[in-house]
């Protein structure tokens, strides 16, 4: 790993790393928020998942999270969302490719080589984050947009991997929405059916797990109504006893403004049970 940049925040320290992946086939970027803590002592961690078009740079300049992670003594993880370089397959929207990795496994070529974000996010991530950071075996995993598709979707295929999960404005519904119809025809085929693995609101039926899902919504979102459709996935958590909290906020955009106003209160929700 390399340090690409470090700041002291709230007594701690924000810190950008960048590392080769050897499930992505390229060099990544992750941000790493460590707040004060004793010597020796080991504190839980936070997953953040962005959205599209974003890299671990929105997150971590924009949300506020360093003064809310400090308060409650965790660390927050913030990778990229997408692998990245001269070599990585792109498109030329902003939906697709770079900035728009959908945190699965892709199968179809020119995809395949690179977009292998559920791999990294589940597996390499967490084990280099273990290797070389004070933290303990206490996960979490939250994200926005995109990246909440990609926490519930993580989150429901992993029992017993994390304590919490949270989300703000997800696509809960990828498979009936253009964004997710166009990356899975994309990354996954024609085949819709293969899509379901990576749809959060099909994977509510076979979860094992009842993790309490936190959701917010504003409904003043551009996206509410084409893209994100928060009730497709709680009627299904209602019909199977699912526990799902969703709040819809009144005024709130689909912006880092809407995030860093809650944000606050989806750390809290983490550090509750990650500590429990």
């Amino acid at each position: 790993m390399n340090l690409i940049e470090q700041h002291a925040s709230f007594g701690g320290t924000q810190s950008v790393f960048r590392h080769t992946s050897k499930t992505l086939n390229c060099d990544m970027n992750f941000g790493i928020f460590i707040p004060e803590h004793a010597e020796g002592e080991r504190l839980p961690v936070i997953y953040w998942l962005s959205g599209l078009t974003c890299t671990e740079q929105n997150f971590i300049t924009k949300s506020g999270a360093q003064a809310y992670a400090a308060e409650h003594g965790v660390i927050v993880v913030a990778p990229d969302t997408s692998p990245r370089g001269d070599d990585v397959a792109d498109d030329p929207a902003y939906d697709l490719g770079k900035g728009a990795g959908f945190y699965l496994n892709a199968t179809q070529a020119p995809w395949a080589a690179h977009f292998r974000m559920y791999d990294y996010i589940v597996e390499e991530l967490p084990a280099l984050i273990e290797a070389n950071f004070p933290v303990s075996d206490r996960r979490s995993i939250m994200g926005h947009s995109m990246g909440g598709h990609g926490a519930l979707t993580i989150a429901l295929k992993n029992p017993g991997r994390y304590r919490a999960v949270s989300a703000f404005a997800p696509i809960v519904a990828p498979s009936q929405v253009p964004w997710g119809e166009k990356a899975f025809s994309a990354y996954l085929g024609p085949d819709r059916d293969t899509w379901k693995q990576y749809d959060a609101t099909a994977l509510l039926a076979s979860a094992t797990e009842r993790l309490p899902i936190l959701i917010d919504q504003g409904d003043a979102d551009d996206f509410l109504l084409t893209q994100l459709k928060p009730e497709i996935f709680t009627a299904e958590a209602k019909r199977l006893d699912h526990p799902v909290t969703l709040n819809l906020r009144p005024g709130y955009d689909h912006s880092f403004y809407f995030i860093a106003s809650f944000i606050g209160e989806h750390i809290a929700h983490h550090a509750a049970a990650l500590k429990a």
